[in-house]
């Protein structure tokens, strides 16, 4: 509506003679303001299309991480894990998520888990500790537990790096 009554406007001061220079200047202004709307959306477009090559780059670097990641929220309980993590586990993304967390662990290690996440939840800023998962049939891995708490959210966000092939490099390669 605001563009039919600058137009409206426009239309009746080029009726007269007397009023139709303060059209032209009307006019004029409307032009200026046109052009930096045209400016601002341009702006608008270059950043939207930054903040999605980010968005990408970013969901990148957590799905395709080498390490799993895991959001896990006061229940202890998987929010969110990137593809490390469904293949740490041999379980779809989908299906980790509301399941808890140490479901997948030893039972001892399980409980050292459950105990990392408590700490954190009552003011430690980082935690680790060594566990183990059982992958059934006698195979269990070794893994290493960093965890934090995300600043913005509350939740707590943990790593799990497989340690079980690790080996330390030959020095005489």
């Amino acid at each position: 509506l605001p563009g039919i009554n600058a137009l409206s406007t426009l239309y009746d001061l080029a009726r007269t003679p007397e009023t139709a220079g303060d059209a032209l200047r009307f006019l004029h202004e409307l032009q200026i303001h046109q052009v930096e709307l045209d400016l601002q959306h341009e702006q608008m477009e270059q950043s939207r299309s930054e903040l999605a090559e980010e968005l990408t780059h970013y969901a990148e670097l957590y799905d395709f991480a080498p390490v799993a990641y895991f959001t896990v929220d006061s229940g202890d309980r998987i929010s969110e894990c990137n593809h490390a993590g469904t293949r740490l586990f041999g379980v779809a993304c989908g299906e980790l998520s509301g399941k808890r967390l140490d479901s997948f662990f030893t039972h001892a290690s399980g409980s050292l888990l459950l105990a990392l996440l408590k700490r954190l939840r009552s003011g430690s800023s980082r935690e680790t500790c060594a566990v183990k998962i059982d992958k059934g049939e006698g195979v269990s891995r070794d893994l290493q537990a960093v965890a934090s708490v995300s600043p913005s959210s509350g939740h707590l966000l943990l790593i799990l790096m497989d340690t079980s092939d690790h080996r330390e490099p030959d020095p005489r390669t």
